[in-house]
């Protein structure tokens, strides 16, 4: 290396991780520096597409290596710290698990329209319905058909504007229960994972069962997951069984992105007074005793109402609620950048314990 690119590498030390206290040099993020005479170009340890926080670290770091005056190239660089498994689901970068304590509370709703708001952004992504006994997410994200076949008998999604779709729903009549025991929920969940042929995904977004049965146990022993959102409402009886769902992330080491309200209260139409039928909610008491961000709320609206409403609320509602879904689409990205960039920085300080940092040679 040349005293340029020493020069380069000291200016990159001078920002700073958007996730972790530390530059991004120190933190494992700088994967590599080169150059080619004028051209300088920068490898980062970066897997979440479309990450507001990634866009504007890419910015600043462009507009350091250009006040030096080199042309900058930027790319990633996918790592298994960052939960990229290519044997469990090759091709699919981040897995993004939606949960919630109980049914009932909007889970398959901000699923959909999370997967959605994401498409919308440019990522290509997949919804998995893996909710069995209630798979109800083609009413969030209709589409036409079912799914294909590869010569070698894997499924292939149907695509709904633009988002891949599995579900459960594809394997059984509409009006016939789920009558599934463990062993055959158990089935059922492993063919979604070794059995689907999803392609090259940027999100895969994952509509786990309510509560903490064999379903949901299941997944997260066998998905590299790169979060989890879980679902709740106000009242006082789901956010109890939410703290229990926290508890399972927690025992199975998945990265817990955050909370999201759901029925927070609505706006009334005629007089525009605020409302809260449910209570005001305790999400807040989440950061308080484990540390676990508020995402976002979400109103009772008829937008979310499937059979008034051709496709997901953050493509048919008002400029409002759509600025809403949006914001929390967002948020929940930037969790996900931020979990993945703190694994990052985790196994760059076991590998450079006792060796040197990235420098010049």
């Amino acid at each position: 290396m040349t005293a340029s690119t020493t020069e380069i590498i000291t200016e990159l030390e001078s920002i700073s991780n958007p996730a972790i206290d530390g530059d991004i040099v120190e933190t494992g993020l700088v994967v590599d520096v080169t150059r080619d005479g004028s051209e300088v170009t920068v490898t980062l340890a970066v897997n979440t597409p479309f990450a507001p926080i990634e866009t504007e670290l890419g910015s600043e770091i462009r507009e350091a290596i250009e006040a030096l005056g080199f042309d900058p190239t930027l790319r990633a660089s996918v790592t298994s710290e960052q939960g990229f498994d290519d044997q469990v689901l090759p091709g699919v970068r981040n897995v993004v698990a939606v949960a919630s304590g109980k049914g009932g509370v909007g889970k398959t709703t901000v699923a959909g329209n999370l997967a959605a708001g994401l498409d919308d952004l440019g990522a290509h992504v997949g919804l998995l319905d893996a909710d069995v006994h209630g798979p109800n997410a083609p009413r969030v994200l209709p589409v036409e058909g079912d799914p294909g076949v590869t010569p070698e008998g894997d499924m292939i999604p149907p695509d709904s504007a633009g988002v891949n779709v599995m579900s459960a729903a594809f394997l059984m009549d509409d009006d016939d229960p789920a009558i599934l025991r463990g062993p055959m929920v158990n089935d059922v969940m492993r063919r979604f994972v070794e059995d689907v042929e999803w392609g090259r995904l940027d999100y895969l977004v994952v509509d786990l069962p309510p509560g903490t049965g064999d379903a949901s146990l299941n997944l997260l022993q066998t998905l590299p997951l790169a979060g989890v959102v879980t679902v709740t409402t106000p009242q006082e009886m789901a956010v109890d069984d939410t703290r229990k769902g926290i508890r399972l992330f927690e025992r199975h080491d998945a990265p817990l992105l955050g909370v999201v309200e759901n029925m927070s209260g609505f706006t009334c139409p005629s007089c525009g007074d605020a409302h809260d039928p449910f209570g005001e909610g305790q999400v807040g008491m989440f950061r308080e005793r484990y540390g676990v961000d508020v995402l976002g709320r979400l109103p009772i609206h008829p937008a979310f109402d499937t059979e008034a409403n051709d496709g997901p609320a953050i493509r048919t509602a008002g400029d409002q609620l759509r600025g809403t879904l949006r914001s929390l689409v967002e948020d929940i990205v930037n969790a996900i950048s931020e979990a993945n960039l703190r694994k990052v920085a985790e196994s760059a300080d076991e590998e450079t314990a006792g060796s040197a940092p990235l420098t010049a040679q």
